[in-house]
């Protein structure tokens, strides 16, 4: 059971709402679980009801508490093989295949589980869930598989494999090795758990895969929108850029939240840039810079609408069927189908996308030869490629991003004999969103390496001071290419940059 811990090093799983940045919160600090008095109740008083109702009622039948599942779900089960019906269940569900899911996802999807069977409408017992916990606080993390879930009757693939080692099978991670989960348990001294009536559905049903996949996209997206917006700055400038499209007259009268802020943050980073203020300017630039806050804006304003989604979704019961104590109910619905989020990570990629996208465009102008900028960025053409090549590898990823594009939740497949006859393939576009995220911070790491060699040729005028700042910090992982020499090492540090500081810890220095 969990150990007696600092207030401060745990978080409650309460009826209180919890946010997407709480969950990505509680696993970067590695606070652990417990569980509120208030949640334990739940979960035991909805167990004692789901026994008492089917003793009571030996002829009705309940769908995968007493019957078999999906197409068999007619199928009457006898009251001494349901033990095993659930033990069952969890093995011939576990058929993920494809990468293994990372441990920090794997944690997500414990966390949301958790919190999920939580709120008393899944009929578990407490010592499951509390095994699940004992679980995410000893850092005894399942081994999961990336493909294998329709996103439909929920995850069922990923979440039997998260499953199994509450019943001794399958594998974990521990103490930096991956284990046989029968190992860890006697470790431990944990007896596997002897799962009851509707434990195994109520454990495999739900959208946790994708949600975790969901928590962690949006987190990602938020931090590459800051670098986006102020490295689409160093590139303004490098370009000698006007700075008339981001007055806020003109996005007054058009006021999509996410263009004004976007407007906002540029007019920021430009106060103070000898650049900007300069008057040997061009009446327009190309769209990809002159656009920057009705694109960005737009792809933030999508956004928005994804994280709205799955908040919603990291406070709901999602698994089936559901079970209403105080309503005398026990009703088999939908829930766990993924099509809210499935509609979500494809909206996301598509948004996520066209920042690569308009990004790109950036980098090809400023290689361009314009605005008395040198042909490819570096002295010597010719003899030189300077940077020529790293705008192919951003074309490259760019475009791969316009294939992954290719929407998830349009597609469909029948399973389970007809039965389970439109699935969301949320999890397939899960996997795609975070492929999605990769590739952007790739494409603004190659932007960021242009915009910044660039800069250099607008010296002695000075940008910004946070434009400034950012060079500086720049310049002591990637130095100004004088040479052709390896960009490959260039582009990994660029994007090593970028994931090593925040942007408030940049603006505070």
């Amino acid at each position: 059971m969990v150990g007696v811990e600092p207030e401060n090093m745990l978080h409650e799983i309460s009826s209180e709402r919890i946010s997407l940045e709480a969950i990505i919160e509680v696993i970067a600090s590695g606070r652990k679980l417990s569980l509120s008095k208030e949640m334990e109740r739940k979960i035991q008083e909805c167990r004692a009801y789901l026994d008492q109702k089917v003793s009571q009622d030996e002829e009705a039948l309940f769908y995968g508490v007493n019957t078999g599942f999906g197409y068999l779900q007619q199928v009457r089960i006898d009251p001494q093989e349901i033990e095993q019906l659930q033990y069952n269940l969890l093995q011939s569900h576990a058929c993920g295949v494809g990468e293994k899911v990372p441990k920090h996802l794997v944690k997500i999807m414990l966390l949301t589980k958790i919190q999920s069977l939580a709120q008393g409408h899944s009929g578990v017992q407490l010592v499951t869930v509390q095994r699940l916990v004992d679980f995410y606080n000893h850092d005894v993390l399942p081994v999961v598989y990336n493909q294998g879930s329709l996103g439909a009757s929920g995850d069922l693939s990923p979440l039997s494999h998260l499953s199994l080692p509450l019943i001794g099978l399958g594998e974990v991670y521990h103490e930096g090795k991956i284990k046989t989960s029968k190992e860890v348990l006697a470790q431990f001294s944990w007896e596997p758990i002897t799962l009851r009536s509707k434990e195994g559905l109520s454990l495999i049903n739900g959208t946790q895969f994708m949600l975790s996949y969901g928590a962690f996209a949006v987190s990602r997206a938020e931090e590459l929108f800051k670098w986006a917006d102020l490295i689409s700055v160093i590139s303004l400038e490098a370009f000698n850029g006007n700075v008339q499209p981001f007055n806020h007259l003109i996005h007054a009268i058009r006021p999509h939240k996410g263009q004004l802020e976007t407007a906002k943050v540029i007019r920021e980073y430009l106060e103070g840039s000898e650049i900007a203020q300069a008057k040997d300017k061009q009446v327009q630039d190309p769209y990809s810079f002159r656009c920057v806050p009705q694109v960005h804006g737009a792809s933030k304003d999508s956004l928005a609408f994804v994280k709205h989604t799955f908040n919603v979704e990291a406070n709901s019961v999602t698994d089936n069927p559901n079970i209403f104590p105080d309503e005398d109910q026990i009703l088999s619905g939908g829930n766990f189908h993924g099509q809210p989020l499935a509609l979500g990570f494809d909206y996301l990629s598509i948004a996520m996308a066209e920042i690569g996208n308009i990004s790109e465009r950036r980098t090809y102008q400023l290689l361009s030869g314009a605005r008395g900028l040198p042909l490819f960025l570096v002295n010597d053409p010719g003899l030189q490629s300077g940077l020529m090549i790293p705008q192919y590898t951003a074309a490259s990823v760019v475009s791969e991003n316009k294939q992954l594009c290719t929407p998830s939740s349009v597609d469909s497949i029948v399973s389970s004999n007809g039965q389970e006859d439109h699935v969301s393939m949320g999890a397939n576009g899960a996997t795609k969103c975070l492929r999605v995220l990769n590739n952007l911070e790739k494409i603004l790491a190659i932007e960021l390496l242009t915009a910044t060699q660039a800069l250099e040729f607008r010296k002695p005028v000075k940008s910004s001071p946070i434009v400034e700042k950012l060079v500086d910090l720049y310049r002591k992982e990637v130095s100004f290419n004088t040479q052709d020499r390896v960009l490959a090492i260039d582009i990994e540090s660029s994007i090593q940059f970028i994931r090593r500081w925040k942007m408030e810890e940049i603006k505070s220095l």
